[in-house]
């Protein structure tokens, strides 16, 4: 059991590391990634009617919809105001996807979220591997703080 707990422990800590050491271009597709994954696992769960694993992800999803637009700068192109209803719009999916246990306003949701995800892909991998690496430059270019 010992091995088992030191290796959860070591996955864990790469995970804080990576995140730690990331660009602010690749915190924002691991957010649009891990919101995707909450999303999905929150739809098969109210699908299967396990009620607190859906909640527990619903609760996740809406914490990194409630990060991308508290770090979204309004001022930095003239579609932000546009992406941040849309972030709303999706926050309440989730919270009426969570409170009336309703898959297909989790569907919605994922369904909005995932073109944005592979758009923020996309322009990270377009970016050139120094500023990627780096965290500056272009990032600030993207709206990203």
């Amino acid at each position: 059991m010992s091995l088992l707990n030191g290796a959860a422990t070591r996955i864990s800590q790469y995970g804080r590391d990576a995140v730690l050491s990331a660009s602010p271009v690749r915190l924002l597709t691991m957010l649009y990634d891990r919101l995707v994954l909450d999303l999905t696992r929150a739809e098969t769960a109210l699908e299967a009617q396990n009620w607190p694993v859906a909640w527990e992800n619903l609760r996740h999803a809406d914490q990194i919809v409630a990060e991308l637009a508290s770090s979204l700068r309004l001022d930095a192109w003239d579609g932000a105001d546009g992406l941040l209803q849309l972030y709303t719009y999706v926050a309440d999916l989730i919270v009426y996807g969570n409170i009336d246990r309703d898959a297909d306003r989790v569907r919605e949701a994922i369904s909005l979220v995932e073109p944005l995800r592979q758009t923020w892909h996309e322009a990270a991998a377009a970016l050139p591997a120094a500023s990627a690496e780096v965290g500056q430059g272009r990032d600030r270019d993207l709206g990203v703080a």
